[in-house]
């Protein structure tokens, strides 16, 4: 259970603190003094979606913590463990900011971890009735599922059973209609890759053939030029026949070493340049040998290879123009292409699988809707009876609420069946759906009730109801404070009320108390006890905190909830 709230800057409350513990906590104040703000807060603790609109005028975020005593073990302290929070002397806190740029952390167990966290955790910890709840009741979804939970574990485990049956089904079914559907664009694609596929197989490029024929193209092309700078140079360094009595770069370098070994016994200075000579000497010579063998490989007929190197590229460019890009692009599509064809090949296979899956996985649904909808059925009677009964504890003895189980034509990720709820408020009365005949206060109790009894069954930690009483009074509204306090000897219940008949009930009384400066509005939370109690109940009775007539009657009322919780 919770056993206190923090709130900062959240709304119109500054700070405040709230003291919470087990029973029924009734938490009331003027209109705008913030009273929704508390279940905003404890929202917002349980995952939901942020609003940076909540932010408190003029504050940079606003903060809320919660302190929730849990067991050392169960769901709850193994999701902790699990985002690496701590649970200390059986206490979990849970915080969540949210900045006025809209940005939001949570804080579970002293760890930051991600808002998800806080949603999965909310699921077993809180379960929360707004006034939109209320109105969501109208919905057929919503009747479902207050089914489904009354139901309770048999049902759960046969409908998650069932989903994954279903959805293996759709998904399975889908492939098949469009395998099917595009049968012939498939077959018309295939043929039509096989084709591009051959073209490519029979060209065999391989990686990089392309600038290797074009660095091949280039020398062909520049034979003729090339032989004869080639023949050129190396005449220059060791010519085979001395031309008017010039010499060659050997002889030249000879005769140069020559002249320094004749004198280089004068000057040791000039012996290493003369080693250096030398090695030019021998250099040059390796040169020379290097072209003539240039020379001696340069391919006389140069013309037909260009000739048969152009047309490799001519092939090459034309599978390059095709498919896009450059030759790699080619090879990527050989190889993708390949892996397509394989698939779009084995279509006629793939279409016998499916249709033996699809055909099973069709039983299976059947089959598990089929249970279902036994489970609803029977859950249907017993939730119908169980509430009528506590409506008749709630003001309305003479209603009576049906649950109908109906099939639908076509299967649902949930099964076969619609479920709606219909109430006879009176005797004589047809039964409506709650969707369109019954009334504000009507739909309130129904709700109630239907928790009431859902409780039993699926056990709750903590409720909080906000507005639970909308559209009832007098009577009705006694009988509602005492559900609800009846409701408390179980399970941890806050609710958020405008009536001093529901706050009368209360073991634990909060008011959201609204101030302002003349510029500024804020509240803060008191806890009540005493004449302040008194007080804020014949407020909430006659609009006037020291009415002797609304004192009169909040002290009646008071001793009314006393002997009745007795």
């Amino acid at each position: 259970m919770i056993e206190e709230l923090g709130i900062r800057d959240l709304g119109v409350i500054a700070e405040a603190t709230l003291p919470l513990g087990a029973g029924f906590t009734a938490v009331t104040g003027e209109t705008g003094a913030g009273k929704t703000m508390v279940v905003t807060a404890l929202g917002l603790l349980l995952g939901s979606r942020s609003d940076a609109g909540a932010v408190r005028a003029g504050a940079k975020q606003a903060w809320v913590e919660g302190r929730w005593l849990v067991p050392d073990d169960g769901v709850v302290a193994e999701r902790v463990a699990e985002t690496g929070g701590e649970i200390e002397a059986g206490e979990l806190l849970l915080g969540r900011s949210v900045s006025a740029e809209g940005r939001s952390r949570a804080v579970v167990g002293g760890r930051s971890a991600p808002v998800g966290v806080l949603s999965d955790l909310g699921d077993e910890l809180v379960v929360v009735h707004g006034q939109a709840d209320q109105q969501r009741l109208r919905s057929a979804v919503a009747q479902r599922e207050a089914l489904d939970r009354f139901a309770g574990a048999k049902l759960q485990a046969v409908l998650d059973e069932y989903r994954v049956a279903f959805h293996a089904w759709r998904t399975d079914a889908a492939e098949l209609e469009r395998l099917r559907a595009d049968h012939d664009t498939r077959l018309r694609e295939a043929e039509e890759l096989r084709a591009a596929l051959d073209e490519v197989e029979a060209a065999d490029p391989q990686p990089g053939e392309d600038v290797e024929l074009q660095e091949r193209a280039d020398k062909l092309s520049n034979l003729e030029e090339l032989r004869l700078a080639a023949a050129q140079a190396r005449a220059l360094i060791s010519a085979e026949d001395v031309v008017d009595d010039v010499p060659d770069a050997v002889a030249l370098v000879d005769g140069a070493r020559r002249q320094l070994e004749r004198v280089a016994e004068h000057d040791a200075a000039l012996q290493p340049i003369g080693e250096m000579l030398t090695n030019a000497g021998f250099l040059l010579a390796d040169a020379a040998a290097e072209l003539s063998g240039y020379l001696a490989g340069l391919d006389a007929d140069g013309a037909r290879e260009l000739e048969i190197v152009q047309e490799r590229r001519a092939v090459l460019g034309g599978l390059v123009r095709r498919h896009g890009g450059g030759l790699d692009e080619v090879l990527e599509f050989r190889r993708t292409g390949g892996l397509r064809l394989v698939e779009l090949d084995s279509d006629d296979e793939r279409i016998e699988e499916l249709e033996a899956s699809v055909s099973a996985l069709e039983n299976d649904v059947d089959r598990l809707a089929g249970s279902l909808t036994e489970l609803r059925t029977d859950a249907a009677g017993r939730l119908a009876t169980a509430v009528t009964a506590e409506l008749s504890a709630l003001a309305m003895p003479d209603a009576q609420l049906a649950v109908v189980v109906e099939p639908t034509a076509e299967a649902t990720a949930h099964g076969r069946d619609a479920v709606s709820i219909l109430l006879r408020p009176h005797p004589g009365a047809e039964p409506r759906p709650v969707s369109r005949g019954a009334s504000g206060g009507e739909l309130s109790r129904v709700m109630l009730a239907i928790e009431v009894v859902i409780a039993g069954s699926d056990p709750v930690p903590t409720f909080v109801f906000d507005e639970v009483d909308a559209g009832v009074g007098g009577a009705a509204a006694i009988e509602i404070g005492r559900r609800l306090a009846r409701l408390a000897e179980r399970s941890q219940v806050i609710v958020v009320t405008h009536l001093a008949q529901v706050a009368a009930f209360a073991t634990n009384h909060l008011s959201v108390v609204k101030g302002t400066d003349g510029q500024v509005t804020s509240s803060s939370v008191r806890q009540l006890a005493g004449a302040e109690r008194e007080a804020e109940m014949a407020r909430l009775l006659s609009g006037l905190a020291d009415s002797e007539s609304g004192l009169a009657h909040a002290r009646e009322l008071l001793e009314i909830a006393a002997d009745r919780a007795a």
